[in-house]
């Protein structure tokens, strides 16, 4: 089902957003308005970023990663992917005990690990 983003997950954007540099304007203004459908992980939060314009889309580059810790303490590892376009493709979130996300961290709870 397609959907906005929630509050919590466009802080989080913005926070992974805010590491990229040039990039981080050009996909700010979107947040507010863009699509997203929840993958089939297992309730570990990850988003597929809906394009309206585009049928046929592949992985592209990955432009940001960051960790956090659940609010039961296991560490979770979220990457911005953009498609082969340079357009949002997906917030690819991996809890590395594979369980469900519990709660989307604070700002300041989150580790930038890579960035582009």
């Amino acid at each position: 089902m397609k959907r906005r983003l929630q509050s919590q997950e466009k802080a989080l954007l913005k926070k992974m957003l805010g590491s990229t540099g040039d990039q981080e304007t050009r996909f700010l203004e979107k947040l507010d308005s863009i699509l997203v459908q929840e993958m089939d992980d297992g309730g570990m939060g990850s988003l597929r970023f809906i394009d309206q314009d585009q049928e046929a889309r592949n992985l592209g580059d990955t432009i940001a990663e960051v960790e956090f810790l659940d609010e039961d303490g296991v560490l979770v590892t979220a990457v911005l992917n953009l498609d082969q376009q340079g357009e949002l493709y997906e917030l690819d979130v991996w809890k590395v005990d594979f369980s469900p996300l519990r709660s989307w961290p604070d700002i300041g709870q989150i580790t930038i690990k890579n960035s582009s």
